[in-house]
């Protein structure tokens, strides 16, 4: 039986290698569920959905309508157990890949590529991001600063203003550059200079 912490790297491995350029970003907050992972493309973000051997649906459909509000994709990664239903248990733009474990290698299959969520919001894609990395997006696309305001109130400009392609690659490009050990000073350093 795969568990949960049996998957996650050889995941990441082989996305790793299908997709080429990606960061994983784990345990990602989004409403009122945590994503397993989101996968940035150049142009996409993905949530990333883990069901191992071990776990079972009693969450899935609060996590699939969170996942849908925040990401352009989505995946569902399962173990061999839940493989042959899954696909009742999620949308049909959604992908499946399968995880098995032959001896001591671990094999994925995609069942079913995943295609653009209909469903996406982008207030709440451009959410997941911080307040200084929205400024940059404003500052490379010629916005006002709007340092009074709230980050909903920017997030509502950004959306007025900058084309969704070119949005897409904006946040993914934030989202390559974040530094988790730097957050405190960046958010200290915007703060000072919002007085």
């Amino acid at each position: 039986m795969l568990y949960d912490k049996d998957i996650r790297e050889p995941l990441f491995e082989f996305l790793e290698e299908r997709y080429g350029k990606v960061r994983i970003l784990e345990e990602k907050q989004m409403g009122r569920s945590r994503a397993d992972a989101v996968m940035v493309t150049e142009d996409a973000l993905t949530g990333i959905e883990i069901k191992s051997d071990a776990d079972t649906y009693a969450r899935l459909k609060r996590q699939v309508r969170d996942y849908d509000r925040f990401f352009d994709r989505n995946l569902v990664v399962v173990g061999s157990t839940h493989g042959s239903h899954i696909g009742e248990h999620v949308p049909d733009w959604w992908g499946i890949i399968t995880v098995e474990q032959w001896g001591r290698e671990i094999d994925f299959y995609v069942l079913r590529e995943a295609a653009q969520n209909p469903s996406v919001d982008w207030k709440g894609k451009l959410g997941l991001l911080w307040r200084p990395e929205l400024v940059r997006i404003q500052e490379i696309n010629g916005m006002p600063k709007y340092r009074d305001k709230g980050k909903r109130f920017v997030i509502d400009k950004i959306l007025e203003r900058v084309q969704k392609e070119i949005l897409a690659r904006q946040i993914s490009e934030e989202l390559f550059e974040r530094d988790y050990t730097k957050i405190e000073d960046v958010i200290r350093e915007y703060r000072r200079g919002r007085r």
